[in-house]
């Protein structure tokens, strides 16, 4: 490789980057379908029939079988990663709200949207930030599938400290 003047290292945001009023927007989107429902309910233990048996969901009042809603948090909190996270982040430290307001079907994408609702310096770690952000997903109709809020302990930008 040739000389560079300066060097750009894929990140996520370290806390003082992170903007509160801003809504980051996450890309791409991810498409769910049965074999990552079935992959991910086998996983994790979670034999519950919804996720697993289409005959038996036909009769469902969804008519078919639902992505597992665990895959649907952990992907949307996935998709955020890139953006926001990625070598920025010291440690979830919790989510005080997760709700999925409609299903999530075989062959329906999840887009993500975050906001950073609060944020404080840490009071035990002068090098961190604590930060709740709000994750948000939408399927390919704009429909809200899941909410999630959680709070990240964040790396303060290495100059500041």
């Amino acid at each position: 490789m040739g000389t560079h003047s300066s060097i750009v290292e894929q990140r996520g945001l370290y806390f003082e980057e992170l903007e509160m009023g801003v809504l980051y927007s996450h890309a791409p989107g991810r498409t769910l379908d049965d074999g990552d429902s079935t992959l991910f309910s086998g996983l994790t233990m979670n034999p519950a029939s919804i996720h697993f048996d289409a005959h038996d969901s036909a009769a469902n009042e969804f008519g078919t079988r639902l992505i597992n809603s665990m895959l649907t948090l952990s992907t949307l909190v996935g998709l955020s990663v890139g953006h926001l996270t990625q070598k920025t982040l010291i440690a979830n430290l919790g989510f005080t709200e997760v709700s999925f307001p409609a299903p999530v079907f075989s062959g329906d994408t999840l887009y993500a949207k975050t906001e950073v609702t609060a944020k404080r310096l840490s009071n035990s770690r002068p090098n961190a930030g604590i930060v709740l952000l709000e994750h948000r997903g939408y399927n390919q109709n704009g429909v809200l599938v899941a909410i999630a809020r959680r709070h990240a302990l964040m790396m303060r930008k290495p100059e500041v400290v």
